[in-house]
Parts: C-alpha cells; structure tokens; sequence
C-alpha cells in the first residue's frame, strides 16, 4: 500500500515506521524537525524487541498525500477540522481514509468535510516522540477498525505489518470505553507528571479514578452507550500492564504543547450537561490541566 500519517507524532510515526518495515511506501506528514531528522537519517523506530532506522518519505505539507490509498489521520482532536480542509484537495477518489485518533466523533467530523467515508479506528499503544525523528514504543500497539468496503483488507495488511488488528461492528462502544479509560488517567498523569504504576499507589489517587470512572460512565449510559458490565477492574488494572507509561496529556504538557483535555474530560462535561448530569470532578480537571498548561507557557 501507499499510505500517507497526517499528523506524525507518536502515534502516527510508530504506525508509519511498522507499516514502512513492513514493505509499504510510507510517508509522514508532521513537524519540521521531525521531517528534518527523518531526511537525514530515517526514522528511529525504538520498539520493546528492536530499535532501527527505518527508512520512509516524510513531508510537512499535506499535498504529500496525493497519491495515498490510505490516508492515517492521527492529528490532535482539536485540529481534524482543519486536518480535513487541508488534506480534501489532495485525496485519490478511492483512497481510505482511517481516523486513528483520541475521544468520539472524530470520523464523523472527518467525513463531513472529506465527504467521504472514514473509518474510525480504536488505538491502543504506548508511545512517545523521545527526540526529533525519534519515536519510542512501550507497549501494545493493536487498533480495532469500524466496518467499511475496505476495512477488513486493511486490517489483513496491518496485521501482517505486526500491527494486531480487528474489525468490530461495536467500535462506537470500544470509543467510549478507550474515552472512560483516557478520562481517569489522562489528567492525573498530567497533573502528578508520574507513570501509571507509580501514580496508582499514591494516597486517595485510587479514589479520584474511581470517581472520575463513575461519572464518565454514566454519561456514556445516557447516550444510550451499552459498555461492559463493571469496567472498573480493567480499568484500574491498566496501570499494571503500562506501569512506564506517561498519559498522551502529560507529554503535551511537558513539551508545552496544547492539551486534548477538551475532548477527553471535557467531552464528559459537556455531554453530561446535556443530560443534566453533573460531573464536577471531570470539571475540575479540565480546569487544573488548562491552569498547568498557562502556567508551563508562562
């Protein structure tokens, strides 16, 4: 396949970089920096079983797109709007276009602009850009697919790419849990700027997720979202099986860069508003990130 990352940052670039090791014409569309160092050198793809230099194209603009019969939009969610106004004039008839994304709603918003079907896709991966051109992986990396035409071809390439993945009628469903999951420790990684594992074990902290789990998930019971029965145990558990792992919102923070605080926590609160739920504790941490990230610019 040709497939071309919009939006190569960790996410985008392990994915990219599997799929490049894998035979594919791959080309990431991301930063300077990062195009800059993968035009010198390939893109360091350090994984948890080896660390290459895997060679591939890479661009900053989205007329590198042209040509893609897959398209990985992997962009913050406040920026698909305008991801999807800037890849439209360049979009083969035919190509695939896969929202692999935080939050819900995202393929949807693609699909409006595009006018054409997106798929969207549930990640599960532990990532982060370790340096420019430089991605490192620390876990997982498997992604679920919503049906579509080409959804199972894809899945096939993908998973021969070491890249496990499946297509489920109930990828909606699988959002939402992934969106319950980011909403309990997204922001308290941000806030305590620890891994899972260490944060997990401080005091009361076990408390605020579970709070933080009741009320997303009664929000997503009053969207008529049908999650598994007592999620809690996976939930709390996902701490064990990625003890390193910083949240996605706490390297922003770090690097001084936007949040997604807004689509994750704040999904909760303005979805639950509309139900006349009241979610005072995803309030509060969707306020405290956006006070951290002035205060990191300041």
């Amino acid at each position: 396949m040709h497939v071309a990352v919009f939006g190569a940052g960790a996410v985008g670039c392990y994915y990219g970089g599997m799929l490049a090791r894998a035979g594919h014409q791959v080309t990431l569309i991301g930063r300077p920096q990062h195009v800059q160092a993968i035009a010198l050198h390939g893109l360091r793809l350090q994984t948890t079983t080896f660390d290459e230099h895997v060679p591939l194209q890479a661009s900053t603009e989205a007329a590198a797109a042209a040509g893609a019969d897959v398209v990985l939009c992997c962009v913050k969610s406040g920026q698909t709007n305008d991801a999807a106004h800037l890849l439209a004039p360049h979009l083969k008839p035919e190509a695939l276009v896969l929202s692999l994304q935080n939050g819900v709603g995202n393929a949807q918003r693609l699909s409006e602009v595009l006018q054409r079907e997106v798929i969207p896709a549930v990640v599960y991966v532990a990532t982060e850009m370790a340096g420019n051109g430089h991605v490192q992986h620390h876990g997982r990396g498997e992604l679920v697919l919503g049906p579509g035409v080409k959804s199972r071809a894809v899945a096939d390439a993908l998973t021969k790419a070491a890249i496990p993945t499946t297509v489920s009628p109930e990828v909606e469903q699988a959002l939402w849990t992934k969106l319950v999951l980011n909403c309990v420790y997204n922001p308290l990684s941000a806030l305590t700027d620890m891994p899972y594992g260490i944060m997990v074990q401080q005091p009361h902290i076990p408390d605020v997720m579970r709070a933080l789990y009741d009320e997303s998930v009664a929000v997503a019971q009053a969207e008529g979202v049908k999650l598994a029965p007592d999620l809690w145990p996976t939930v709390f558990g996902l701490a064990q099986g990625m003890a390193h792992q910083r949240s996605s919102t706490a390297q922003d923070l770090r690097r001084g860069r936007p949040t997604e605080i807004d689509y994750i926590n704040g999904e909760i609160v303005q979805r639950g508003a509309r139900h006349g739920l009241p979610t005072p504790l995803n309030q509060a941490m969707v306020a405290l990130v956006h006070a951290a990230s002035s205060r990191s610019k300041a």
